[in-house]
């Protein structure tokens, strides 16, 4: 639970009126309940703030034809949460520092990172990344859907990528392109080759345009499929691999929290979790959080953990 000094913050934010700062406490009190377990009353928190944010922020407001092509949610999360690399939350880190520090740098001639490209398997990170900068940066995260993006008709498609990348010129906030392949990819078919061509050059000539104050971030898990033309275009290219023996044990013990074993063989678990990627290890360990409260037990049973993370072997 909060904590006197937190409690104090709370008051001191809500009584100054300092929005930011109320909802910035509210964020790690929701994180550290998280941590502990209380995944529930940590969800309870963050719908409540959800709520206010929706009532009381006027988030950007997209026309009907922007609203059918882009999800935009306010985001939760920070980089500490984040289990990948040193050098990933380095690179990271980077892109958010000169984001706040943007202005500095426009002193120099100089840009900040703003187009990202995460590549890697899935499940390894990269939408969750997405939305921790957005929640880093305070901005709304925008998702665009692939699905209404992507058509069949000649020349639809290019029309809604124009819109797409006029609202990121006019409403700033981390704009996601997720399986982003789907633009890059398929040229080789006989009936679409023209089509998909024109749609990537389309889509080259928009991003190196693209001078706004938002940040793109594109997501594949088939880097391989890209054309070599689009990696250009990005200020930053991230890998994300797979939770190696290090970061196992810390996306274990985070997730089961207050659950969490004491002394568990976390040989038997690291050889059985080898394969798996982080979303994989995520579920497993909330199927073993469940069984031990449908148990009545306070703590996760290690040969259940073992069970579901064998389960999620493919």
């Amino acid at each position: 639970m909060a904590t006197a000094n937190q409690i104090k913050m709370l008051i001191e934010a809500h009584v100054s009126k300092n929005d930011d700062r109320f909802k910035t406490i509210v964020l790690q009190l929701a994180a550290h309940e998280a941590k502990l377990g209380h995944t529930s009353f940590a969800r309870e928190l963050r719908s409540i703030l959800n709520s206010k944010i929706d009532n009381d922020t006027k988030l950007i407001q997209f026309n009907k034809d922007i609203s059918e092509l882009i999800d935009i949610t306010i985001s939760y999360g920070k980089l500490t949460e984040l289990i990948v690399t040193n050098e990933i939350k380095e690179r990271i880190n980077r892109v958010l520092n000169e984001y706040r520090k943007r202005d500095k740098l426009k002193k120099f001639g100089l840009n900040n990172r703003r187009k990202i490209l995460l590549e890697g398997q899935p499940g390894t990170g990269k939408t969750l990344t997405a939305s921790i900068v957005a929640c880093e940066l305070g901005l709304p995260l925008c998702t665009i859907k692939m699905d209404k993006l992507m058509t069949k008709y000649m020349g639809e498609t290019g029309t809604k990528l124009r819109i797409v990348f006029d609202a990121i010129r006019e409403n700033q906030a981390v704009y996601l392109f997720d399986e982003f392949d789907a633009i890059g990819t398929d040229r080789s078919k006989d009936n679409d080759v023209g089509e998909i061509r024109r749609i990537l050059n389309l889509f080259l000539q928009f991003i190196e345009q693209d001078s706004s104050e938002s940040l793109i971030i594109a997501a594949t898990n088939n880097p391989q499929l890209l054309d070599p033309a689009l990696f250009r275009r990005f200020d930053d290219v991230l890998n994300y691999t797979l939770p190696n023996e290090s970061q196992i044990p810390d996306l274990i013990f985070n997730r089961l929290g207050q659950f969490a074993p004491i002394n568990a063989d976390m040989d038997s678990i690291l050889t059985l979790s080898k394969t798996l990627s982080h979303a994989d290890l995520t579920k497993a360990c909330d199927d073993a959080i469940k069984e031990a409260i449908m148990s009545d037990k306070k703590l996760v049973d290690v040969e259940q953990l073992k069970k579901m993370i064998k389960e999620k072997i493919r």
